[in-house]
């Protein structure tokens, strides 16, 4: 997309955000996207060039000093509350790339180290994805060459260490469960774009230019109640314009965001694609939303500070983090 473009495609959002489909009926929980759909919205609302050629912060340009002073605003109590899960817990880690800890223990001289073997990307371990983790039709985001930006050595630029000096915005909360009145969402549900607006109208929260949208859908409450089950919800397709109409800087949630079988017959990660590919949309993936829900409920406040840093890894895919919720 060239710079000429991008008030054009911002100017259609809403045409295709809404009018162009019938939002799907929750209650179904059925496919709300087509894969025609997906493909016009990967160019339609990409914002490649939006901040140049050269740029390597993608959606995180929306985070303006404005915006930080902004989130900082909502801070009345100093409570914090860390937004990770553990590498592990009393089921383990993740049964396809677990977390090692190799303790080092010397008695003479009394020494005490450890050494940690972590493959966190997929479904389980709380991360930042970097702009160059993830690839569609072979290119990255703002267009570069997927086999020239990423190489053994690493990626040479969209990497992780683009947010070297962290993140701190307004988070705005979403949690599904609570406005569905159920615990937790089973496996396989969708959620919509409907979700997040019949949200905003209980609460008043609203998300705006540069926030960091946080999905709840209860995924690490369902897996203490039903440890023995695996699986996890995840956010239907049709929710994607949602996120260039709002302009929203940074998506969260407690699992990895897809849905299984997100557009029947296109087996594509259409979250990560959009977000990532096309949006320049940093994720944080797999957070643990189950104690900030507690206290947003507790303080009616759906609003929060939201600040991260990511490990400063050269050329780095992405980060294990804790992002830390203050109110």
């Amino acid at each position: 997309m060239t710079g000429a473009a991008v008030p054009l495609a911002l100017a259609v959002v809403s045409l295709i955000g809404g009018a162009a489909y019938a939002q799907p009926n929750r209650g179904t929980n059925a496919p709300g996207a087509t894969q025609a759909q997906f493909e016009r919205w990967m160019t339609e609302l990409s914002t490649w060039q939006r901040w140049g050629p050269d740029d390597q912060l993608g959606s995180a340009n929306l985070i303006t000093p404005a915006k930080r002073l902004q989130a900082a605003s909502l801070v009345e109590t100093g409570e914090t509350i860390s937004l990770g899960h553990d590498l592990a817990d009393g089921l383990g880690s993740d049964g396809n790339r677990p977390f090692t800890l190799d303790m080092i223990i010397s008695f003479d001289p009394d020494r005490i180290r450890d050494r940690l073997d972590i493959d966190y990307h997929g479904g389980f371990f709380t991360h930042l994805d970097a702009l160059c983790h993830v690839v569609y039709d072979g290119k990255v985001y703002n267009g570069h060459d997927f086999r020239e930006t990423v190489t053994a050595d690493g990626c040479a630029h969209l990497g992780i260490t683009g947010l070297k000096a962290g993140v701190v915005t307004k988070a705005v909360l979403v949690d599904v469960p609570r406005l569905r009145g159920v615990p937790y969402l089973e496996p396989g549900t969708r959620v919509y774009r409907e979700d997040i607006e019949a949200w905003e109208r209980q609460t008043g929260a609203r998300v705006e230019p540069g926030d960091a949208l946080l999905i709840r859908t209860g995924r690490w409450a369902r897996r203490s109640a039903l440890p023995d089950e695996a699986g996890t919800a995840g956010m239907d397709a049709s929710f994607l314009p949602f996120l260039a109409e709002r302009d929203v800087a940074l998506l969260g949630g407690d699992t990895a965001h897809e849905v299984r079988d997100n557009i029947p017959g296109f087996d594509v990660t259409v979250v990560h694609k959009f977000t990532i590919v096309a949006r320049g949309m940093n994720l944080l993936d797999n957070l643990d939303l189950e104690e900030v829900a507690e206290a947003a409920a507790r303080l009616q406040r759906w609003e929060f500070l939201i600040m991260a840093s990511p490990v400063r890894i050269p050329n780095g895919t992405g980060s294990p983090i804790n992002p830390i919720a203050m109110f």
